[in-house]
């Protein structure tokens, strides 16, 4: 009889998309499709997969629960438990430490089941660690939202306080400026927003610095129309207009001038925010887009950080500074990207 030899490709394409869909263990969304292709894979009558707590994914015919959840029990204590039946349960470790218990119904050979063991392992310990690295993200990111600089509200409350007999109009719409900048900072959002939303917290915080700076401060805002709907991170566009203020213009003497820009290219949105103030040396600011500045400039790493995050390592932030040149930042993101939603 003759025998076909497995196609290396398709087997490789197997293990990727196993790899990429058991990421979530049992209850990733298609962690029973990954264990159909597991099955295939190495020849096995059933596979399934159990997480610590006992919940347990199939592909196949099942044995009887209470088989399974006693395999899984001796098999978290164990190399490898053989059942009466012809039924493998291989603990699985992710990081060193019980990552939950693979199951293969069938005669498989031993040392197949150890590889699909440890292809499994690989593809938890890749899913623990991206899951660390969105949470590390999102906490970033409320700390980023919660980091309202104490010297900038003292400031912006002490003017609108003045104003108030003088100025009662006046007061009354910075009062509201101040408002919608502290809700939109400190809000709970969604992940991303549009770029019409970024563009109204900048405007109110510009109006908000005004007020603060005087005459020291000059800003000009243009944003092309047909990029306001673009989705972006939220609170990606602030911080790098107060980081113009404050380590630009602020430490300067006399006036300065921050510009912001929005607009098409292609298919691509590019932003920037200019500004004429003392600059900085162009080492220093790789630093800080390498986290290692000052805490002031943190915002900035975190922003470059997650452009390149949601939309590849090509996206992150572009800084052109020189002492004494003033800084310019440059923002570039796909006009449409698929899963960045508002």
């Amino acid at each position: 009889m003759l025998q076909t030899r497995p196609d290396p490709a398709a087997t490789l394409a197997a293990a990727r998309r196993i790899n990429h869909e058991i990421q979530g263990g049992p209850g990733a969304p298609r962690a029973r499709r990954a264990l159909r292709r597991l099955r295939q894979l190495i020849g096995a009558d059933a596979a399934g997969l159990s997480d610590l707590s006992g919940t347990t994914v199939w592909s196949g015919e099942s044995p009887p629960s209470g088989t399974v959840a006693e395999l899984v029990r001796d098999a978290l204590h164990h190399e490898a438990v053989q059942g009466k039946s012809p039924l493998v349960a291989v603990p699985l470790h992710v990081h060193d430490e019980p990552g939950g218990v693979l199951l293969v119904a069938g005669t498989v050979p031993a040392a197949t089941v150890r590889e699909a063991a440890a292809l499994v392992e690989h593809a938890l310990e890749r899913g623990k660690l991206e899951a660390s690295a969105d949470q590390a993200a999102q906490a970033e990111l409320r700390a980023l939202s919660a980091e309202i600089s104490p010297h900038f509200v003292y400031n912006a409350l002490t003017v609108i306080a003045s104003l108030v007999s003088s100025e009662p109009d006046r007061a009354r719409e910075l009062m509201l400026d101040f408002a919608d900048y502290t809700r939109y900072s400190l809000a709970k959002h969604n992940e991303y927003t549009v770029l019409a939303e970024e563009f109204h917290a900048i405007e109110t915080y510009l109006a908000l610095q005004k007020a603060v700076l005087g005459d020291r401060l000059h800003v000009q805002v243009r944003v092309a129309p047909e990029v306001l709907p673009v989705a972006i991170p939220y609170l990606v566009l602030e911080p790098l207009v107060e980081n113009a203020i404050r380590h630009g213009i602020e430490p300067r003497a006399g006036t300065g001038t921050v510009q912001v820009r929005g607009e098409a290219e292609g298919n691509d949105c590019v932003i920037s925010v200019e500004d004429d103030g003392v600059g900085m040396e162009p080492e220093l600011a790789r630093e800080i887009l390498a986290g290692k500045g000052s805490p002031g400039s943190v915002g900035l790493a975190n922003v470059d950080r997650r452009l390149r995050t949601v939309y590849g390592p090509w996206f992150g932030l572009v800084v052109h500074t020189a002492p004494g040149a003033g800084t310019k930042v440059l923002v570039r993101v796909p006009r449409f990207q698929p899963g960045v939603l508002p």
